[in-house]
């Protein structure tokens, strides 16, 4: 009995950093919204916004735009004609033509590439970045980041959701000086092309595109899946029916 014991005491002492963190709750601004990554229509929306805005800069090189075509149902000629870059090849891995050097010397360091973000960082973390762009004029590209803090990329996605200013908790009463402010919310001051739920939907079909870019195994796991299961299932009632047969002698 006393052995149980301990080894129970022990295993709570192991699982308490956890429930620790469960009970703390998420410190990002904003609830993320469902990403359903074998959401192939959202997969392609997602697509065309990290073509367009992200892969000027970061490259995405261990994912292929014939693996994007095949996995969405796109052909050859409208994957070439709306996610392509005319230079671009068909089995190309999604590569940029920045220069590191020159990057580096443009915004401090070389944009990363982005074909396993979603795994390094975590979905919550990379929609509430996009979603936390502001105004700051003590930055040297003029904005920074309530998620990533001092960061040197610009917000390239500022046509479309206009611009923002930090909105900051009381410092007296959190016991923080003026230049240590907690932000807790984002107040839009000017508007984009998108309204802010029309916004808030391009943010999350673009972190759907980037998490199945981060295991685009996983639509065909969610297809063949299916199969597994019904084969088994199939398979059980065979081997059920072979039990009986076997044994009613027996009995």
């Amino acid at each position: 009995m006393n052995k149980l014991i301990k080894k129970t005491a022990l295993l709570l002492i192991l699982l308490a950093p956890g429930y620790a963190l469960a009970a703390g709750g998420s410190s990002f601004l904003f609830k993320t919204p469902n990403i359903d990554e074998t959401d192939k229509a959202a997969i392609q929306r997602g697509a065309r916004v990290f073509v367009n805005y992200c892969l000027t800069c970061h490259s995405a090189e261990y994912m292929r735009y014939k693996r994007v075509a095949d996995d969405l149902g796109i052909s050859e000629e409208i994957m070439k004609k709306n996610l392509m870059n005319p230079a671009d090849k068909f089995h190309d891995g999604m590569t940029v033509a920045i220069e590191e050097d020159d990057a580096k010397r443009w915004f401090g360091v070389p944009p990363p590439d982005l074909s396993v973000i979603s795994r390094a960082r975590g979905r919550d973390w990379l929609y509430n970045y996009f979603m936390t762009f502001y105004k700051d004029e003590s930055s040297p590209i003029g904005v920074n980041n309530a998620t990533f803090k001092d960061v040197a990329m610009p917000n390239v996605l500022w046509e479309l959701q206009g611009w923002q200013e930090p909105v900051y908790a009381d410092a007296a009463e959190h016991g923080e000086s003026d230049g240590d402010k907690q932000i807790v919310g984002m107040k839009l001051v000017e508007t984009g092309k998108l309204t802010p739920k029309e916004y808030q939907q391009t943010v999350r079909d673009l972190v759907t595109y980037m998490v199945y870019m981060g295991e685009p195994a996983e639509l065909k796991r969610h297809e063949i899946g299916f199969w597994v299961l019904a084969f088994l299932f199939v398979f059980l009632m065979i081997s059920y029916a072979l039990k009986r047969e076997y044994w009613k002698d027996i009995h």
